[in-house]
């Protein structure tokens, strides 16, 4: 049971995590924000880019497919019965990863961290309650298949373990300047 639950909750999640760490890499070019401020702080900042964002939903959306396209035959191979994603979910999932990146930032800002600065807890979890948030308000009936209480659960616990070995790793590799 266990295992099932967390195999779900990866699974599911894949369209969400990938993004950013996409974003990261395609990052550049022109901020979000456009340099704007608010209150003497930038909106956002340099950080947030359109062709991150853009990169970063396209990889979350083409891997959602990818998985979408096997999803019975790996659930078959692990036992486990895996769900596919309707386009609204396929979409949603990384889209929303990325809104709940950006509105961190937001937040960030408005509460005097620079760009890179730790906000632990909200680091860790942002993309998820975007990724979550949109997509069961666009894909509602597949959110509550798949997203049952065990699985939030393993999400909510599971996420911040894998986002942080992730930043590491990215952060020893040279792709990010702090390990957060």
């Amino acid at each position: 049971m266990v295992l099932e639950v967390v195999a779900i909750a990866v699974w599911a999640m894949l369209p969400a995590y990938v993004p950013n760490n996409v974003a990261v890499l395609a990052g550049g070019g022109r901020p979000i924000d456009g340099g704007r401020t608010w209150g003497g702080k930038r909106v956002l900042g340099d950080g947030k880019t359109w062709r991150g964002t853009a990169f970063g939903i396209a990889a979350g959306l083409a891997l959602a497919l990818a998985l979408d396209a096997i999803a019975g035959d790996a659930g078959s191979t692990l036992g486990v019965d895996l769900p596919g994603f309707p386009i609204t979910a396929a979409l949603a999932l990384p889209a929303g990863a990325m809104l709940g990146d950006v509105g961190a930032s937001f937040l960030k800002r408005r509460t005097g961290r620079e760009r890179g600065a730790a906000f632990p807890g909200v680091d860790q979890l942002d993309f998820v309650v975007g990724a979550l948030g949109l997509t069961a308000l666009a894909a509602r009936d597949w959110f509550g298949d798949v997203f049952e209480p065990p699985v939030l659960l393993a999400v909510l616990v599971l996420t911040p373990v894998l986002h942080v070995g992730t930043n590491v790793i990215a952060y020893q590799l040279g792709f990010k300047d702090e390990p957060w």
